[in-house]
């Protein structure tokens, strides 16, 4: 008698990874790097639609309405009312021209010049909303670009719904596929610059849950696609407070993907002042004067080619002048020079910069332990970016550490070591759990730092160094060193009971093996 067949529980695919799925089997010939903009162009364009379409049957059933205050029963007028754009723009809607729709987009998505007609909207749209013009992006009419599989892109984009009235609710599905959709980018790129611009969410969730920026100026002057800008935001959001809590400054040096942080604060209404181009924020500081209560920043790791003669006699350099070969430094003064007098960094470096002597880096690490800057240090677990299988550390930097609204602890730093945390996602990447790992480390830090935290050591993971320790240590500032090692538990369990149930276990996974291996044969029999 046949063996009935085991069904194995396929877990069902998210919202995103359907999306994701489709969308990179449309992908052909394009390279991840130019075709993440072809995607997330269209996101953004099927986003500003749905919601202007949204707003408009808002309007519409108001006036005409006998009910409402606003009812208007002249058809003529009511139409001119449709057409006013200070009836969008009071809702954060941006205008969509008739033709930049996304109803007469998907409706000619089948003809040969669809390409040229999205180039035409974007256009439009810019014309329209001064706040994105210059950002969108275009090229969709290139020769290289398949019309058939835009087409087909247009139609898979437009089952995303991303109005109110949508299952998902619009911010919640947009903010999750725009995310996994940067992160997939991400991933799929290759090269040195790979995944530059996205910070895994396990990383920005890291610093902005310890961080906790729940007003005032938040500044990432390394914003990439402004990750630290969104992950703020719904912070201050899920703990009862208003987006405009907060203002948000930025800066990103590379010029498409400071695009991609326009448009991806911009569809989640978001303002922010990036400035008004893309640019190098050693040699042309966008923000001069800022002063920043928050700044959260993953800056490019180890930048060899950083330096300009005219940095010299740089005032940022206040602590010694950063060596020419390595910019990481350069970027720890940098975020300090921005800081309010109550301001503290939360930032992720190499780990090299914790013990590196190099080029002064060890006398400039030294004077910033001797200032009672810096706050913590937490050593991350490896592969969890998709750039580099390198571990990073996090470095908390923080002012008036005397009692900035918490403790006085400027005669001390926290170590933490959190290398153990997190889960191999894929065979490459490493996530952090909300509610375990990254709430782990966090609590760590907030009982440490505030009043009557109720902090204790814990080997292995926590620990807080006096100066003189770290002093010992040579400020050499890498956690493990601090920490020390965790208590092995006991074990009560006899070595010979031990053994005979470890060998029990393993030869019922042999058997579990076997019954695997005649199943897959009598499957692959019945194909024949």
């Amino acid at each position: 008698m046949a063996r009935l067949a085991r069904k194995v529980p396929v877990k069902a695919k998210s919202l995103e990874q359907r999306l994701w799925d489709a969308a990179d089997a449309l992908r052909g010939n394009q390279e991840p790097s130019e075709y993440k903009h072809v995607v997330l162009g269209l996101v953004f364009l099927k986003y500003i639609s749905d919601r202007f379409e949204e707003r408009r049957r808002t309007i519409e059933a108001s006036l005409s309405d006998p009910d409402s205050d606003d009812y208007i029963p002249n058809e003529t007028r009511r139409a001119v009312f449709l057409e006013d754009r200070d009836e969008y723009a009071s809702h954060n809607v941006f205008w969509v021209p008739e033709l930049a729709r996304w109803g007469y987009l998907q409706g000619i998505a089948k003809l040969p010049d669809i390409g040229q007609q999205i180039d035409q909207a974007m256009d439009l749209i810019e014309k329209e909303n001064p706040t994105i013009r210059g950002v969108l992006p275009r090229n969709y009419g290139r020769e290289g670009l398949d019309k058939g599989r835009l087409g087909q892109l247009v139609d898979l984009i437009g089952s995303i719904g991303f109005t109110e009235s949508d299952d998902h609710g619009s911010d919640d599905v947009l903010g999750r596929v725009y995310e996994y959709f940067l992160g997939q980018f991400a991933g799929k790129e290759s090269g040195k610059d790979a995944g530059a611009f996205y910070t895994p969410r396990s990383v920005v969730k890291t610093l902005v849950e310890m961080l906790e920026p729940f007003h005032g100026r938040v500044y990432d002057p390394a914003c990439g696609s402004g990750g630290m800008f969104v992950q703020s935001a719904e912070f201050v959001k899920a703990h009862g407070g208003e987006r405009t809590d907060i203002s948000v400054y930025g800066q990103e040096y590379t010029d498409t993907t400071w695009k991609l942080a326009k448009m991806n604060l911009a569809l989640r209404g978001i303002e922010a002042d990036l400035g008004d181009r893309s640019a190098d924020s050693f040699t042309q500081d966008l923000h001069p004067d800022l002063r920043a209560d928050f700044i959260l920043a993953n800056p490019p790791f180890n930048v060899s080619n950083w330096w300009n003669g005219k940095l010299a006699d740089d005032p940022r350099w206040k602590y010694g002048t950063p060596p020419e070969g390595n910019a990481n430094f350069a970027w720890v003064q940098h975020f300090i020079h921005h800081l309010s007098p109550k301001g503290t960094a939360g930032f992720v470096l190499a780990n090299g910069s914790l013990s590196s002597k190099t080029g002064g880096e060890g006398e400039i690490r030294r004077k910033l332990v001797e200032a009672k800057l810096v706050d913590c240090v937490v050593a991350m677990p490896d592969k969890l970016f998709f750039n580099t299988g390198i571990p990073v550390s996090l470095w908390i930097v923080s002012k008036e550490r005397h009692g900035n609204g918490h403790r006085e602890r400027q005669d001390e730093v926290l170590f933490i070591d959190a290398r153990k945390l997190g889960v191999m996602e894929t065979r490459r990447l490493r996530v952090l759990d909300d509610d375990r790992d990254i709430a782990k480390i966090a609590a760590a830090y907030h009982a440490w730092r505030n009043h009557d935290g109720g902090y204790q050591d814990v080997p292995g993971f926590v620990k807080a160094a006096s100066m003189d320790e770290i002093k010992q240590h040579d400020f050499v500032l890498t956690p493990g060193r601090y920490v020390g090692t965790q208590e092995a538990k006991a074990d009560s369990e006899p070595i010979r009971d031990k053994i005979e149930r470890l060998t029990s276990e393993l030869y019922a996974e042999f058997d579990r093996g076997r019954e695997l291996e005649d199943e897959v044969r009598e499957r692959l029999g019945g194909l024949r």
